[in-house]
């Protein structure tokens, strides 16, 4: 069976200084997938006074870290862009990954995307990312329309799948 990994992007204080849908119920999700990972890959974004020793910077209180973790800060929506994802996953032999986070819209949309064009066999963890709502749409409907598009996402031989946190630890039993 391949690793199991979970990629968690961008969960942190200074992002969530912005209310974001069911923080709670998706800090939960996550914990579930990153308790059962081989790998667990945090992502965190890196900005102004969001970067490290300053409180923005740090995960959320409530994410659990688990020991071995590995940490890419990025200062880009593409977790790729000029960080070290890349060569890690390499070094790990991590080919395909679980992708869960903040903003669904955004820096999870724009991870998912680039990761599947270069090649990785990514899952996202359906009710496992978040956003803010925005003008024009709520964060439950940018996050159901997300979860739509990425299952009907058309890269051939590599198409995303997009899996409830259940169905992705049934998988991995």
């Amino acid at each position: 069976m391949a690793q199991r990994a979970v990629m968690v992007i961008d969960m942190q204080n200074g992002v969530f200084s912005t209310p974001r849908f069911d923080r709670a119920g998706r800090v939960a999700q996550i914990n579930r997938l990153t308790a059962c990972a081989d790998s667990t890959l945090f992502i965190q974004h890196r900005e102004n006074t969001m970067s490290p020793g300053h409180a923005s910077f740090d995960l959320l209180p409530e994410l659990i870290q688990p020991a071995g973790a590995h940490f890419i800060s990025k200062t880009a929506c593409d977790s790729f862009w000029q960080t070290g994802l890349a060569a890690l996953l390499e070094r790990l032999e991590i080919t395909e990954f679980v992708v869960c986070g903040c903003a669904t819209d955004y820096c999870v949309d724009t991870t998912l995307k680039v990761g599947a064009s270069a090649g990785y066999r990514i899952t996202v963890a359906a009710d496992a990312h978040t956003t803010a709502d925005r003008r024009w749409a709520s964060a439950e409907q940018l996050i159901g329309q997300h979860n739509e598009v990425w299952a009907s996402l058309l890269i051939p031989g590599n198409e995303p799948r997009v899996m409830s946190t259940q169905a992705i630890l049934a998988e991995w039993q």
